[in-house]
C-alpha cells in the first residue's frame, strides 16, 4: 500500500516513522498516521492562533458577540474614553453594538471637553443591573469597580495597562510598560489593517476599514493625556502609534478638547495645594480641604511638581465623605503607586495604586478615623500627611 503524500515534512517524517512501527500491521500504521495528523494540526492552530495580532483576535472575539458594553473606569479620563470609542468601532466593524458605561463622574475640563467636543454618547451607572449587556469589555482598568455589585461582574474581555490581577473570560490583554492603554486600542486597528481617515476627505475615499476621524483624534489625545504629551512614561509604542494616528487627526478638534476654560474652583484648589504645602525634603504633602470637584486634586498635585526642590508630591482632597489622593513623581526612589497603595493599606475600605510616576487613591472617612483610633466626626485629613510621608520615603 502506498503511502499517501503529505505536504507538512513534519507529518510525512511522523508517517514514516509509524509505517516502520506497523509493517506487519496497514491498520495500526494508518491509525497512528492520522494520529499524527491530528496532532500535528492541533499544534498549528494553537501556534497560528497565538501568533496572531492581539487586535485581529480581539475583532473575534467581539464578532461571537451581538452586543457588548463597554465599561470604563469610574470617572473616566481621556485614555479609557478613547478607548472605549476605538473598540466600540472595532466591534461596529463586525457588526457587533456597543454601549459605552462607567461610574461615576466626569468633571475634569479636559475630560468634559473630550466628550462634548466628540459628542460621545456615553450612560452612566450606579449599579451592576444597569449593565447594558452581560457581556463586559473593560478598558484601562482590569478589575470592575465604583458600582454596586461590581464584584460580581465577570468581564469577557480586559484591555489594560495597570497592574492588577483582573481578566476576561475570552481576552486579556494587560500591557503594564506602557504608558496609555490608548496605544494598545491604536495597534489593535493597525493589526485589522484600518486606516485613518483624513478628516478633510470623505471616508469613502479610502479603501477597506477606516479609522474614523473623531477615533483617531480621541486616542491621540488619550496618549498625550495620560503621558504628558508624550513627555512621560512613553515607550517606542506610544511615538508609533501617534505615527500611524497622526494622518486621521482633525486639529482642531484637538486644539478645542486640549485647551477648554478652566473653572474658578480649580484655580483656587492649585493655589490652596501650593500655599498650604508640607514640604520635608524633597518630598511634599498638601491637603486642600473639602473640594466639590475631585478632579481638581489630580490638576493640583501636576502643578505642585513643578515647584522647584520637590520630586514627589500628594495631594489630598475630601469630596462628601471620601479623601481623594492623587501623587506625582519624578523621583527615582519614590514608586508612586506602590508608596500610596503602602500608605492606606491598614485603612479599611481604602484603595490605591497606580504606575512609578502617577498614582491616585480613595479613602472613606469612616475608615481612616477607625484606623487612627478616632471618632469620624473629629478626624482631619491632616492625620494621612505623616503616613504618606513615611510612604514616600520607604518607612512602611
Amino acid at each position: 500500500m502506498q503511502s499517501p503524500v503529505f505536504p507538512d515534512p513534519r507529518v510525512r517524517q511522523l508517517v514514516r516513522l509509524a509505517e516502520s512501527y506497523g509493517l506487519d500491521s496497514p491498520e495500526l500504521a494508518g491509525a497512528a498516521a492520522l494520529g499524527a495528523i491530528a496532532v500535528v494540526a492541533s499544534v498549528w492552530l494553537v501556534v497560528r492562533w497565538i501568533r496572531r495580532p492581539m487586535g485581529v483576535r480581539l475583532k473575534r472575539a467581539l464578532a461571537d458577540r451581538e452586543s457588548v458594553a463597554i465599561l470604563m473606569h469610574p470617572n473616566p479620563d481621556p485614555d479609557a474614553m478613547a478607548c472605549a470609542i476605538g473598540v466600540a468601532h472595532l466591534a461596529a466593524t463586525v457588526g457587533t453594538d456597543a454601549t459605552l458605561q462607567y461610574a461615576g463622574q466626569i468633571r475634569h475640563q479636559q475630560n468634559r471637553a473630550f466628550r462634548t467636543v466628540l459628542d460621545l454618547d456615553f450612560e452612566r451607572i450606579d449599579h451592576e443591573r444597569e449593565i447594558a449587556d452581560d457581556d463586559v469589555v473593560l478598558v484601562d482598568h482590569n478589575t470592575p469597580r465604583g458600582f454596586e455589585g461590581a464584584e460580581g461582574v465577570e468581564p469577557y474581555a480586559v484591555v489594560d495597562h495597570h497592574p492588577g490581577n483582573g481578566t476576561g473570560e475570552e481576552f486579556t490583554d494587560q500591557r503594564t510598560d506602557y504608558g496609555a492603554c490608548a496605544t494598545i486600542v491604536a495597534e489593535y486597528l493597525e493589526d485589522v489593517d484600518a486606516t485613518p481617515a483624513d478628516p478633510d476627505e470623505s471616508p469613502g475615499d479610502v479603501d477597506g476599514l477606516v479609522v474614523p476621524s473623531d477615533v483617531a483624534t480621541g486616542l491621540l489625545y488619550g496618549i498625550q493625556a495620560d503621558t504628558k504629551h508624550l513627555t512621560n512614561g512613553c515607550t517606542d509604542a506610544e511615538f508609533a502609534a501617534a505615527a500611524y494616528l497622526y494622518r486621521g487627526v482633525d486639529e482642531d478638534l484637538l486644539d478645542r478638547i486640549a485647551n477648554p476654560q478652566v473653572s474658578a474652583e480649580v484655580l483656587e484648589i492649585k493655589a490652596r495645594a501650593i500655599s498650604d504645602r508640607d514640604v520635608r525634603g524633597s518630598f511634599a504633602v498638601s491637603d486642600v480641604g473639602r473640594v466639590s470637584n475631585a478632579d481638581a486634586v489630580p490638576q493640583a498635585a501636576d502643578e505642585l511638581l513643578q515647584l522647584e526642590g520637590v520630586t514627589a508630591v500628594v495631594v489630598c482632597g475630601r469630596r462628601e465623605e471620601t479623601v481623594h489622593l492623587s501623587g506625582r513623581s519624578r523621583d527615582d526612589r519614590v514608586h508612586m503607586g506602590k508608596a500610596l497603595e503602602a500608605a492606606v493599606g491598614d485603612i479599611p475600605g481604602a484603595s490605591a495604586g497606580g504606575h512609578a510616576r502617577m498614582g491616585g487613591g480613595q479613602v472613606p472617612v469612616d475608615g481612616a478615623a477607625y484606623a487612627h483610633g478616632e471618632e469620624a466626626a473629629l478626624w482631619s485629613q491632616t492625620e494621612l500627611t505623616g503616613d504618606i510621608f513615611a510612604a514616600l520615603n520607604g518607612d512602611v
